[in-house]
């Protein structure tokens, strides 16, 4: 299956222990909330017998359905959501969420059907921008590859940046001045 999530992705799973379950169902919430308004890809697709999640082909198919979501919401752990062409809201309640950020991407794992994933995504992707003003740094080379790390105490934000030695060069190269 082309596109499916990685392993730093975003999952809640109902009835977890992970201490970071909550977290993560409170961040899917979020984004869920941010669709409203937005036209969103909505796909579904039977698990194959082998339970490889690989082997989906999430080429478009004439059921996949593109609309625009009027709200979107998660109350407990059920997805709410209202389109303009739905005369009454619409709701899934899920065994297990997915959010791929990187690609906008959520892949929902049904509770009431444990052989069918769907797929729900922006069809364009939306950077989300963070402005740090007078964020603390330090940086660090270790085994060739470069950690930068930015925190900003007002926001309670701490962002870690890996770059490889290309992309440290390349950082190197920008900020040296053209007057040298």
């Amino acid at each position: 299956m082309k596109g499916f999530p990685m392993n730093n992705d975003l999952i809640w799973r109902q009835n977890s222990p992970q201490p970071d379950n909550r977290d993560n169902l409170d961040a899917i919430a979020q984004w869920w909330s941010s669709l409203a308004g937005q036209e969103i890809t909505w796909q579904q697709r039977l698990i194959p017998d082998s339970k490889d999640l690989e082997d989906i082909d999430w080429q478009p198919q004439k059921f996949d359905e593109q609309l625009v979501l009027d709200s979107a919401e998660i109350r407990g752990i059920t997805l709410f959501w209202h389109s303009p062409k739905a005369l009454t809201e619409r709701n899934l309640t899920p065994s297990k969420l997915q959010l791929n950020l990187t690609n906008q991407t959520l892949y929902i794992f049904p509770q009431s059907q444990s052989q069918v994933l769907v797929r729900v995504n922006l069809p364009k992707i939306i950077y989300h921008k963070l402005n740090l003003l007078n964020p603390q740094l330090a940086a660090t080379i270790k085994g060739g590859q470069g950690v930068i790390l930015l925190r900003d105490e007002i926001k309670k934000l701490e962002i870690t940046v890996t770059l490889n030695q290309s992309e440290i060069a390349q950082l190197l190269e920008s900020l040296q001045t053209k007057d040298n």
